[in-house]
């Protein structure tokens, strides 16, 4: 169950989490039932034909809200006694958590705050109100989001909903991977790989769980941008890194600081190797989704087609399944990528 708590004994709490297993993603799955999109597995000829695999695009920009982030807000949110927590909730996101928690509290009937850093695209702010959350702003380079969400939480007795380290949260996003695997076996492809979008490291933990007991032979790695590799960094070194810097780069949706504890417990025994992408890679992955495949997403949405895009693992005569993990892109910005300019 989703916990009432505040930022000061955060970790604390964490520490007392049991990890979530794949029974928790099947339970999930159940929960998640009539409400999020079980969204469509698309390939594309051309795209096959220039990495020489066989690609297939779990499109979660389609999903409710636009981003994956409404499995692990619904997981959560869908087990609390309205009745007992009138506070409702509150949670603290860079967009699309947000929109998924304000749409998950919206259908419970339950008030929600959203913590949000004052440089997240209009568009996430928007869809987010527009969900009836109230919005709270910060400058994500020099104040803490889990603090100003602590102090909000217990002023209004609320339950905390965090955007990735939280068991309900990640099997919630882990039903993403169970989508997939279960698509991959009807048409009868064994993957050898899937590329997750990774900020925090929720949805990948989530889909590595899935996809160890579905098909055991794959492997899961986590796409960062480039300067934001903190996964890739902590996979590497065995402890969780941070990044030098909280903002600075078009895949907004990435800029978490540091792996969460449970996310990094869970990723760093199922994850295979982790990779990055540029902001001007990400930006051609943004362009081709738009040209070849119909599809509108965000450049934190678009790295894992940016990384087969650009040979980041090899892809011939593979089988790989990407996450195209959010449709939620500023309209300004989308429009200087489709101009390449960026």
């Amino acid at each position: 169950m989703c916990l009432r708590y505040g930022a000061s004994d955060m970790s604390e709490l964490r520490g007392h989490m049991k990890l979530p297993d794949f029974k928790d993603v099947e339970a999930a799955a159940k929960r998640l039932e009539g409400y999020a999109v079980k969204t469509p597995v698309i390939e594309s000829p051309k795209l096959n034909a220039l990495t020489g695999g066989r690609i297939l695009i779990k499109a979660e920009c389609l999903q409710r809200t636009g981003s994956f982030k409404f499995r692990g807000a619904w997981n959560c949110i869908s087990q609390i006694d309205a009745a007992k927590n009138p506070g409702g909730v509150v949670a603290y996101s860079s967009g699309n958590h947000a929109q998924g928690v304000a749409a998950a509290a919206q259908l419970r009937g339950l008030p929600a705050l959203i913590v949000m850093p004052a440089d997240t695209p209009q568009i996430k702010q928007d869809n987010t109100r527009g969900f009836g959350a109230e919005v709270v702003t910060y400058d994500r380079a020099t104040e803490s989001r889990e603090e100003i969400a602590g102090f909000h939480c217990q002023k209004r007795g609320a339950v905390m909903v965090p955007p990735f380290d939280h068991p309900d949260v990640i099997a919630g996003q882990g039903t993403a991977g169970l989508e997939l695997a279960n698509e991959a076996a009807a048409r009868g492809v064994v993957l050898d790989d899937v590329l997750v979008c990774c900020s925090g490291g929720g949805l990948t933990a989530g889909i590595a769980l899935a996809i160890e007991a579905k098909s055991p032979s794959t492997k899961v790695h986590s796409v960062e941008p480039a300067g934001f590799d903190d996964t890739a960094r902590s996979l590497r070194s065995g402890v969780r890194e941070k990044n030098p810097t909280a903002s600075g780069s078009i895949c907004d949706a990435l800029l978490t600081q540091q792996p969460g504890e449970l996310t990094f417990a869970i990723n760093k025994r199922l994850l295979g190797e982790g990779y990055a992408v540029t902001d001007a890679e990400a930006a051609a992955a943004v362009r081709f989704a738009f040209e070849v495949l119909k599809l509108v997403v965000e450049p934190g949405g678009a790295v894992t087609l940016a990384a087969v895009l650009t040979g980041k693992l090899d892809t011939k005569g593979r089988n790989i399944g990407i996450i195209a993990s959010g449709g939620n892109c500023d309209a300004q910005l989308y429009a200087r990528i489709l101009r390449r300019e960026i």
